[in-house]
């Protein structure tokens, strides 16, 4: 099985599930989100955000391929860039992090080590830029694919509660510890952004 990560460009782009391509829940405000909708452009709003993160910051993502065959992602940037994280209670991120935006696996491809490799290349990727951390918005009450990842999948492969809320604890996940992963946490890992997934929602988790 051949298999490789290649950097998010607008090149590759339409390698993500259509309905990621075209989903801005977190690249726009509350509102703006909802404007693009009614317009019919969250798409072009998509295309426009990954470009301007592109140029000022550089690649804000990972897209897996197996066997020339897309099939997973995963969406990172510095809060700054990420406007909806404004809305939640435990915000703001650390200044020293970076948003671990959403990820997903496609079914049939989970349990593989796909989540183990893709987390631990975002994270050689951001030491590589200076940071020191990811940290995420968990849903407490996470029941399936949605725009949040689970708090207690996240608690699960090493992420700690810096802000605690009842629905949407802030986590963080320091970066260094990310390299040297023992064997439980791996498979942790393979949990969280494999095993658990189900048939892809509106914003697949």
């Amino acid at each position: 099985m051949g298999r490789r990560l290649v950097p998010l460009t607008l090149d590759n782009l339409q390698d993500l599930p259509r309905r990621c391509r075209s989903c801005v829940f977190w690249e726009l405000d509350p509102v703006s989100g909802e404007a693009a909708v009614k317009a019919g452009t969250p798409a072009q709003e998509k295309e426009a955000w990954i470009s301007a993160v592109l140029l000022e910051w550089g690649s804000c993502g990972r897209v897996v391929y197996v066997d020339e065959i897309p099939v997973g992602f995963v969406l990172y940037a510095p809060p700054a860039y990420v406007p909806r994280a404004t809305a939640f209670p435990t915000s703001p991120v650390s200044p020293d992090a970076v948003q671990l935006i959403t990820a997903w696996i496609m079914p049939g491809y989970q349990g593989q080590g796909l989540g183990r490799v893709m987390v631990q290349t975002v994270a050689k990727d951001l030491l590589r830029r200076g940071f020191r951390a990811i940290e995420a918005f968990g849903d407490a009450h996470w029941e399936g694919p949605a725009c949040l990842l689970p708090a207690d999948h996240l608690l699960a492969v090493g992420f700690k509660t810096v802000r605690p809320h009842p629905v949407h604890p802030r986590l963080r996940l320091e970066l260094r510890s990310t390299l040297s992963w023992k064997e439980d946490v791996e498979l942790a890992l393979d949990r969280l952004l494999g095993a658990a997934r189900k048939e892809p929602a509106l914003r697949p988790l």
